[in-house]
């Protein structure tokens, strides 16, 4: 059983602002009910941008109806611009704390809240495909995306960078999804084949496009457990720094974006 705040079990009791509003400046959306929870919160906003009423209606667990029932105190009298500050951390800490599992109640009044402002401010909502992933955190797609562009390859590291995964652990698998999609497997877990294929797209890919923007380029020989034999092609062949290109980049990139432990050894042919 959960360990619920007198808060929390105050608002699931006793909820606050119940229902709809006419005519309503903004309404936002959050969640779906294939998903067990879903939030729909209606605002009212005078002149002067101040949400002089708000009013949600929510169907999932107590921990959303808490959430949902106590952000509506929270933003009414604030300006819109002070109400876009409220994160779901705030939420949170507003009711005593919520247990990690149950982050996402607070997650998704703060998506509804940013749903109905966006629609206030006439902003572009995020397009569909910019799904959060995390809902403990509200960690999108393209967060962790972009978390491994600047370097995360294990589930730890998207953890580290983003917090994703931290709480709860119910978005592991769809992070470990989004690795495979982005050809970030830990080599710990791949086959020779896989490997070898991998250390190829690296070199293909990425090292091969920055050689030839000189003239130059390498080729794929061998992988032999975690030495890698490379041939060097066009002007990098003859250059005099071949070695130092060798070391401080080929090795170096595939040290960084496929093994730590590689070794690359230039075949003479």
């Amino acid at each position: 059983m959960w360990d619920y705040s007198e808060k929390v079990k105050e608002h699931y009791t006793n909820p606050k602002n119940v229902g709809s509003i006419k005519n309503a400046t903004a309404i936002g959306e959050a969640g779906s009910l294939s998903c067990g929870d879903a939030l729909k919160l209606y605002l009212k906003i005078d002149k002067n941008g101040i949400i002089t009423d708000a009013k949600f209606q929510t169907f999932g667990c107590g921990s959303a109806v808490a959430s949902s029932s106590i952000l509506t105190e929270m933003i009414i009298g604030k300006h819109v611009e002070e109400a876009k500050k409220i994160t779901n951390q705030d939420i949170a800490d507003m009711l005593g704390g919520l247990p990690p599992a149950k982050m996402h109640c607070s997650v998704m009044g703060k998506e509804a809240l940013e749903d109905a402002l966006k629609g206030y401010f006439k902003e572009e909502k995020p397009k569909k495909e910019n799904k959060i992933i995390c809902n403990c955190f509200g960690i999108s797609k393209n967060e962790i995306i972009e978390a491994i562009k600047k370097g995360a390859k294990t589930l730890e590291e998207i953890q580290e960078a983003t917090y994703a995964g931290g709480a709860c652990g119910g978005c592991k698998n769809n992070i470990k999804k989004i690795l495979e999609e982005e050809g970030v497997i830990e080599t710990s877990n791949l086959t020779p084949v896989q490997f070898a294929l991998k250390v190829n797209n690296v070199l293909e890919k990425l090292i091969a496009t920055e050689l030839a923007k000189d003239s130059g380029g390498v080729e794929l020989v061998d992988v032999k457990g975690k030495e890698v034999y490379v041939k060097l092609i066009g002007a990098c062949k003859s250059c005099c720094n071949s070695t130092a290109t060798l070391k401080n980049f080929v090795e170096a990139q595939l040290k960084e974006h496929v093994d730590k432990d590689i070794v690359v050894i230039e075949v003479q042919q």
